[in-house]
């Protein structure tokens, strides 16, 4: 039986206090830190998003030595790659992708052998280049079933055999971050050569930035990024409200008709780059002010002019605004988003298939997109398919603003990053009903 959600709201009007949980993306550097820093550094306010706490619980050993979301589902994994558990760790991530890459790195400098697996969706997503860059600095790691693609085998008694390697900068940040967290631990340290254009900066600028609060010093000089092996400060890392959280609150504000909303716990200055949705949501006419404690949204009707999104440093964002776009009808081009296809789903077909659902087409030239709503309608009601991808579930939301009855197919999938978002719409008007399908 599968848990979906019907949503409705019977008028345009937002009005109330939402509380964020603790931004997954710092929260899983932070714990990787914590766990690198051999004590000295703590994790303070981390998030209550599943992928957090799994990774929490397999860091700070407060889970067996099997992990699982699904047991029954990794005794059957086991079973299928023919391991022995008592012999070596299986630590199962599910679904969770920014996990396996950071976890890929960790293991590869550790003492144990550890097998690395995941969800049937975690096994179609690429490794490759993450682990080509470990094996290169001494890293012995081992493909269970599909060369590139998890689970791997890492086996452990990692030797240092460079500190100079090159990563391509246009596929996926995670790889990146996931060898400078782990940098200062190497023994000659990591010169990094970032080949390319680097897609999603901001979260690689995070990364150092919560490193130098562990006292963890680089440098960033053209397409090099240097850390030498050196020791984490005694500290705390303390993790932000979510700011990919709060874009679906902009995206409600910029539908409704009148909108006033306070975020709490977010500050004007943010290591998140996702905290961009101030500026591009202003398009929508929506104000943010930092005052009370957080950021108070308020809407003001306004031309929307804007018709060119580059999102390559705020990827996540990309299906909140295209689907608030789509609701308004306008025709706005996208580019930056090349990741998108390698994430929980392929999100450009997610995008497509259910924005056709409304008339809306997203129409993809090389790499650029451009929505097509000269066949927009509005029906009475539309059943979203998540394809497990928590931001799909959240992204069509907001359209319960224009759109009667929306039902959302697996409703629990957000808890991959806000366990609370169908509590937190309800508690701001929004009919939430959970049936069983």
């Amino acid at each position: 039986m599968m848990q979906n959600i019907i949503l409705t709201k019977s008028n345009k009007q937002i009005n109330g206090t939402v509380h964020l949980t603790g931004s997954k993306s710092e929260c899983n550097r932070a714990l990787i830190i914590e766990a690198l820093s051999d004590g000295k550094v703590k994790v303070e306010n981390v998030s209550d998003a599943a992928d957090a706490v799994l990774l929490a619980g397999i860091l700070r050993g407060t889970k067996s030595e099997v992990l699982s979301l699904e047991p029954e589902v990794l005794s059957q994994r086991s079973k299928d790659l023919e391991l022995r558990t008592q012999d070596l760790r299986l630590v199962d991530i599910g679904p969770a992708g920014t996990a396996m890459r950071f976890l890929t790195a960790y293991f590869a400098i550790q003492d144990n052998e550890v097998i690395l697996t995941g969800s049937q969706r975690m096994k179609e997503r690429p490794i490759g280049i993450l682990v080509d860059a470990l094996r290169e600095l001494g890293a012995h790691i081992d493909y269970e079933e599909k060369e590139g693609f998890p689970p791997i085998k890492l086996k452990g008694s990692f030797e240092q055999q460079t500190s100079k390697i090159s990563i391509k900068g246009n596929i996926s940040s995670q790889y990146i971050t996931a060898l400078l967290l782990i940098a200062a631990r190497l023994p000659f340290g990591l010169e990094l050569h970032i080949e390319g254009e680097l897609t999603s900066r901001p979260y690689v600028e995070m990364t150092l930035a919560m490193l130098e609060t562990a006292k963890i010093q680089h440098s960033w000089e053209g397409n090099v990024i240097t850390i030498s092996n050196q020791e984490f400060a005694t500290t705390s890392l303390h993790v932000e409200p979510d700011w990919s959280a709060a874009s679906y609150w902009y995206a409600i504000a910029a539908l409704a008709d009148e909108a006033e909303l306070l975020l709490t716990g977010l500050t004007q200055y943010s290591l998140q780059g996702d905290s961009v949705i101030t500026e591009i949501m202003a398009n929508f006419g929506i104000t943010s002010q930092f005052k009370d404690g957080g950021v108070h949204l308020t809407k003001e009707i306004k031309p929307l002019a804007r018709k060119i999104f580059d999102l390559k440093e705020c990827p996540d964002l990309a299906q909140t605004i295209i689907v608030v776009c789509a609701a308004l009808g306008h025709e706005a081009t996208f580019t930056g988003l090349e990741t998108l296809k390698i994430k929980e789903t392929d999100r450009i077909l997610a995008l497509q298939t259910e924005l056709a659902k409304m008339g809306v087409k997203l129409i993809e030239k090389g790499q650029v997109y451009k929505l097509d709503c000269s066949e927009k309608f509005i029906p009475e009601r539309i059943f979203i398919n998540t394809y497990h991808d928590h931001r799909m579930a959240m992204a069509f939301a907001p359209l319960a603003l224009i759109i009667p009855q929306l039902e959302f197919e697996n409703g629990p999938v957000v808890d991959k990053s806000y366990p609370a978002f169908w509590t937190d719409l309800a508690g701001l008007g929004f009919g939430v009903q959970e049936i069983e399908r």
